[in-house]
């Protein structure tokens, strides 16, 4: 029986004194497989990934992580060492006074030593390209490379699942590509929200798209080969300014 590393079946929230955000999202990620997240504004996304993580509890439904369903606060805690967050914002990601200070906290965290962690953090920024930010005020770097830096600070971590929450907004096209092939080389299983079919197209092997709560049919981004083999399908259609309805 395969065991996915993250499975969401018929979740249900809704924020207090408000209607359901979510009405019985059912989600599965394989190993290695990277899915598009889309919709429109206000549809959920966002609260999907934070329910996945244990920062909003459903009001329905069950979140499984590495075959082990995820109920209380012990089990998110174990769920957040392998399951890594990219925020929207990079301002509520980084609050460490250096970038190498924002990239080794993760890992601190986890146990390392100050030593291991900072060597960890360098390394992590090395192989992104951003070899020579350590020392950088993290509140005056760029916006391209606050969401980078924020990247970082989840792979230093060395999660098995990345969640990014829209990693090329706001940024300019020669960022984009970068944050994209960034992501394209990386092991990880992944869920990657955005708007932007652009940067979706060729990224994610599949392409789920939140609507009034729920999730339509799962279909392949087109041009990306899928892990199950349907080629055939085709991504619903998005708006005509290239961004998800």
């Amino acid at each position: 029986m395969t065991t996915f590393p993250l499975e969401i079946s018929n979740l249900s929230f809704a924020y207090p004194s408000g209607p359901e955000v979510l009405q019985g999202v059912t989600l599965s990620l394989a190993a290695g497989e990277r899915i598009g997240l889309a919709g429109g504004n206000g549809s959920g996304k966002t609260t999907l990934l934070h329910c996945v993580v244990g920062l909003l509890r459903p009001s329905g439904g069950m979140i499984r992580a590495f075959g082990r369903e995820c109920r209380s606060e012990p089990d998110f805690r174990a769920l957040r060492r392998r399951v890594g967050l990219v925020f929207q914002d990079a301002d509520d990601q980084l609050f460490c006074p250096t970038v190498l200070e924002d990239v080794a906290f993760g890992p601190k965290n986890l146990g390392q030593s100050a030593e291991e962690a900072a060597s960890n953090a360098r390394n992590t920024l090395d192989r992104l390209g951003l070899a020579g930010l350590e020392n950088r005020v993290t509140y005056r770097l760029s916006g391209g490379e606050k969401r980078l830096v924020s990247l970082a600070a989840v792979l230093a971590m060395q999660p098995d699942v990345l969640l990014l929450d829209e990693p090329a907004a706001g940024l300019d096209e020669g960022s984009k590509q970068r944050v994209r092939e960034i992501l394209l080389g990386l092991p990880q299983a992944m869920v990657v929200i955005s708007h932007e079919t652009g940067f979706i197209d060729g990224l994610a092997q599949r392409v789920a798209v939140l609507r009034d709560g729920r999730i339509l049919p799962e279909n392949p981004s087109p041009g990306t080969p899928s892990p199950r083999g349907q080629s055939s399908l085709r991504a619903p259609k998005p708006c005509e300014n290239g961004k998800w309805a």
